[in-house]
C-alpha cells in the first residue's frame, strides 16, 4: 500500500481516495480482528479508516477530544454511556470528549473515525 500525504495543505483539503488508499490490510484484520489506516494526521485532527472483522471488536476506551464514527459498510454497535448504539451504513455517531466507548461487529465493518486530540494543560500537540 502506498503511503499517504497525511497533512492538510492550505485552508481546504478534498481527498478523492484511490483504491489502494481505501484498502484495509486483510492480513492484519485476520490476525488481530481489526486494522486501521490513517488518512489525515494534522495537528490535533486524525481521520482514520478502521475495519473490524466479523465477531471482532474494540475494547472500552476514551478519547480526550470529540469523536465521530461514520459507518461505511457492514454492521457495528458502539457501547457508550451504558447504552448500545447499533449503526447502519451511512449513519454517524458523535461522542463528546472523554466518553468511554467500545465497539463490536457481528458481520464485520468499515468505518471512518474522526478524532480531535485535545492536549492536557501545558502539553503541546505533536505531529
Amino acid at each position: 500500500m502506498s503511503s499517504l500525504n497525511r497533512r492538510i495543505e492550505g485552508d481546504v483539503l478534498v481527498r478523492h481516495l484511490k483504491r489502494d488508499e481505501q484498502t484495509i490490510d486483510q492480513e492484519l484484520l485476520a490476525r488481530h480482528g481489526r486494522s486501521a489506516r490513517t488518512l489525515v494526521k494534522d495537528g490535533p485532527l486524525r481521520l482514520t479508516l478502521i475495519a473490524i472483522s466479523a465477531g471482532g471488536g474494540m475494547p472500552s476506551h476514551r478519547a480526550d477530544g470529540p469523536v465521530t464514527i461514520h459507518l461505511l459498510e457492514g454492521d457495528v454497535t458502539f457501547d457508550a454511556d451504558e447504552r448500545e448504539y447499533p449503526l447502519v451504513p451511512g449513519e454517524v455517531l458523535v461522542l463528546a470528549s472523554g466518553v468511554q466507548h467500545a465497539a463490536r461487529s457481528s458481520g464485520g465493518c468499515v468505518f471512518l473515525l474522526t478524532v480531535v486530540h485535545l492536549p492536557s494543560a501545558g502539553t503541546p500537540i505533536t505531529e
